[in-house]
């Protein structure tokens, strides 16, 4: 990976008027980091600043959402996107979760502010509040139909809501600890949870029952994802019939990002091992990005880049800074990483540098959702941020 660039979290505002300014840096792993800044030198009739970088750094590109900086000596360039909205009034703290639903007209999101709330997507007017969980939410997203909302609490309980009137409709309990995690199975008529516990389990939705286990690893499970597996992938059969509840576990694998540095594979259906990694600390992450690559996130900044068919070593790692990774997210032909050092950022296979999504300052971003060509963000600093790609 090339020397990560890093900017000022509000130059779109800095660099808008004249002679306003805004830092620049470069930080190539092991050596010295190179400073620099950039300096408004008016605006011109189109709206978009004329902006000029000190020494070291070139500005290729600038719109009024985006510029497009390169460092020469480290032969390294990063697209800066500021958002293009900022929701400040959906919550008072810290939003720890978000999703968007799949028409894209809707967002939910929970916060430590001990609330969890249905938004309207374009515009961050509030639509429903999802009361009923003691304590705080840890997360949520909706089921593919957009009008239902799965959650998983510190109450370690699992609830299912009316996006349209708010309703609980179904409560699962069963986990000894807080959920940090859910999946939904296809269209949903089954669901996956990750708890404190050390244990994933899948629930039969139309029922509300606990259909089992599916691995108990005595640490934590801090995230997880559910995909379909590739047919080269050995996924082991079931040692019993399935349950007639089980709707579309078959050839999908469960991967489980753990707190005892551990990244556990198995066969949804078959509850099989498929492989076990160990990784350089706790695990907070993971989605997968075919039928065999998958990503995992670390507490100390790493991104692995698996193959399942041979998991031994990794593909890649990618390593930008220290700040714990804490989420990822497929996206076109490459993935959105966020870390806890407020950093958020797009790495995509055809294009030779890196989006960064600006706005956060040293706030930890814990999740993004995306809907076409917008990207959501939710930060500690209590605000979501939506971000334009057309504004590249």
């Amino acid at each position: 990976m090339a020397a990560p660039l890093r900017i000022q979290s509000d130059w779109a505002q800095a660099l808008r008027k004249d002679e306003g300014e805004a830092w620049l840096s470069c930080h190539p792993p092991g050596k010295a980091s190179l400073y620099g800044s950039l300096t408004c030198q008016g605006i011109g009739l189109d709206g978009i600043p004329e902006v000029t970088a000190s020494e070291g750094f070139i500005v290729n590109e600038i719109n009024k959402k985006s510029i497009h900086i390169s460092c020469p000596k480290e032969s390294t360039s990063s697209k800066f996107l500021a958002p293009y909205t900022t929701f400040s009034r959906i919550h008072t703290k810290s939003i720890t979760c978000l999703d968007i639903s799949s028409g894209g007209g809707l967002g939910v999101s929970s916060s430590t502010d001990g609330t969890m709330k249905i938004w309207q997507a374009s515009n961050g007017e509030l639509r429903r509040v999802l009361e009923g969980h003691v304590f705080d939410v840890n997360c949520c997203r909706f089921f593919p139909s957009g009008l239902v909302v799965l959650s998983g609490g510190m109450d370690a309980q699992l609830k299912i809501w009316s996006a349209e009137d708010a309703s609980c409709v179904v409560t699962f309990k069963g986990h000894k600890g807080g959920i940090l995690d859910t999946a939904i199975v296809d269209r949903g008529r089954n669901v996956v949870s990750g708890s404190r516990d050390g244990t994933a389990r899948l629930w039969d939705c139309g029922r509300s029952a606990c259909l089992g286990v599916l691995a108990d690893c005595g640490s934590s499970i801090n995230g997880l994802a559910v995909g379909a597996a590739d047919n080269s992938i050995n996924l082991g059969s079931p040692e019993q019939m399935p349950s007639e509840r089980e709707v579309g576990t078959e050839a999908k694998m469960l991967l489980l990002a753990r707190e005892d540095k551990k990244l556990q594979c198995l066969g949804l259906q078959s509850r099989q091992p498929v492989f076990l990694f160990i990784g350089s600390d706790a695990f907070n992450c993971c989605t997968f990005l075919s039928g065999f690559l998958l990503l995992a996130g670390t507490q100390d900044g790493n991104i692995y880049q698996l193959d399942v068919r041979s998991p031994r070593a990794p593909v890649q790692i990618i390593h930008r800074s220290g700040a714990p990774v804490l989420s990822l997210l497929s996206f076109r032909d490459g993935f959105i990483a966020s870390q806890g050092d407020g950093s958020c950022f797009i790495v995509q296979q055809d294009l030779d540098y890196v989006i960064e999504l600006t706005g956060a300052d040293c706030d930890p971003v814990y999740k993004v959702a995306t809907w076409e060509k917008q990207i959501y963000a939710c930060c500690r600093d209590s605000l979501i941020r939506r971000y334009q790609l057309s504004d590249l």
